[in-house]
């Protein structure tokens, strides 16, 4: 894909790594749906942000998890492009608890946000991405594959997320949409204070890590714009690590 005229829809693009993904394709040419559910003032300073970079931004208040919003929003870039050419679903959503002491309804949620979303999402945007063909991304996480205590409503829905990407992968490859994800290791953001003993967590990640410190949002919207870009042509259906090397031991 060029630098040039380029339109992209990311989801939770407001703050963290949804943030650090925007400001990482904000550059002149460059149309930006960003997605965010409620925190109007932060998504505004991302706006800000990414427009004095170059690119033109649109902000997109809703619920990805709901199949509503994501009509309702598609409806919105419709009216502003006939064309999309990256699709980036980095929006999640969970509470941190034992799966035992799960409720049904925290279940729901993260399936419908982390995972029904990217299946929602990528249908809204197929009319749009098959004339020219794209791109889809969706940001995982290391609890999709080992055990992460108080983890595991959103490890299990990123576990549906990336064989979701296998799957989308081979049916939308005939129409020259790749698709794949990203997966990063403890990265610092914001949502790190609401998980159980963090303190223990940060002090067991850093002592295994070979890269020797958390990740940080830009590792990961680097590896974003690596998938969004022309060198990573031969991969589909793909899961990239990016974890400082923490899950090698």
């Amino acid at each position: 894909m060029s630098a040039q005229e380029k339109f992209i829809f990311i989801s939770g693009g407001s703050r963290g790594i949804g943030r650090a993904i925007t400001l990482s394709q904000a550059v002149p040419g460059v149309t930006l749906f960003v997605n965010y559910l409620r925190d109007e003032e932060t998504a505004l300073s991302a706006k800000k942000e990414a427009e004095e970079k170059g690119a033109r931004v649109y902000l997109l208040a809703g619920n990805v998890g709901d199949p509503d919003a994501v009509r309702s929003l598609f409806e919105t870039v419709r009216r502003k492009t006939k064309r999309l050419d990256a699709l980036v679903h980095n929006a999640a959503l969970g509470v941190f608890k034992p799966v035992s002491e799960l409720r049904v309804k925290d279940w729901d949620i993260s399936l419908d946000v982390n995972a029904k979303a990217l299946l929602t999402l990528s249908q809204a945007a197929l009319p749009l991405m098959k004339t020219a063909g794209g791109r889809i991304v969706a940001v995982s996480s290391l609890g999709s594959r080992r055990y992460t205590p108080n983890y595991g409503a959103i490890g299990i829905s990123k576990a549906a997320l990336e064989n979701l990407v296998r799957y989308l992968a081979v049916e939308l490859a005939p129409h020259q949409i790749r698709v794949n994800a990203v997966s990063g290791g403890l990265v610092d953001t914001d949502s790190l204070d609401k998980f159980p003993e963090i303190g223990r967590m940060k002090n067991e990640f850093l002592s295994r890590t070979p890269g020797g410190r958390l990740g940080a949002p830009e590792d990961l919207a680097k590896v974003v714009s690596f998938l969004l870009g022309p060198d990573s042509g031969w991969i589909y259906g793909q899961t990239l690590i990016a974890d400082g090397g923490y899950s090698l031991s």
